[in-house]
């Protein structure tokens, strides 16, 4: 087991990581365990069938991955994804009424140019 204090987390995250992908890291607050830091590939947990599908979908419901990164990350088509998603409720074009009529005048123009 590795180990590595908050501050040593902070000044340096990608060494923590580094020793994430060899073994588990036990993390210290103020010379007490705080967290555990595992690597995934270590963990084992992306081979098991559907997580990446979970964790691209929750990913993305949360706004912490766009809709592109989100099906690579599940290795679905972007298609394949969008109906992923929307099987489950989840919206993906989310446009409140001004972006709609913005979006809306910008078709119409352009469409008039053409």
């Amino acid at each position: 087991m590795e180990t590595v204090n908050v501050s040593g987390l902070k000044n340096n995250p990608g060494e923590a990581l580094r020793k994430a992908h060899r073994d588990v890291v036990l993390v210290l607050n103020h010379d007490q365990p705080d967290a555990l830091m595992v690597g995934v590939d270590l963990a084992g947990v992306l081979g098991i069938n559907g997580v990446k599908s979970a964790l691209a979908t929750a990913l993305f419901r949360d706004g912490n991955l766009s809709l592109a990164r989100a099906a690579r990350l599940a290795e679905l088509t972007l298609g394949e994804f969008v109906a992923h998603v929307s099987r489950l409720g989840i919206v993906v074009v989310d446009l409140d009424a001004d972006d709609t009529n913005r979006d809306m005048d910008t078709l119409e123009s352009w469409l008039g140019s053409s």
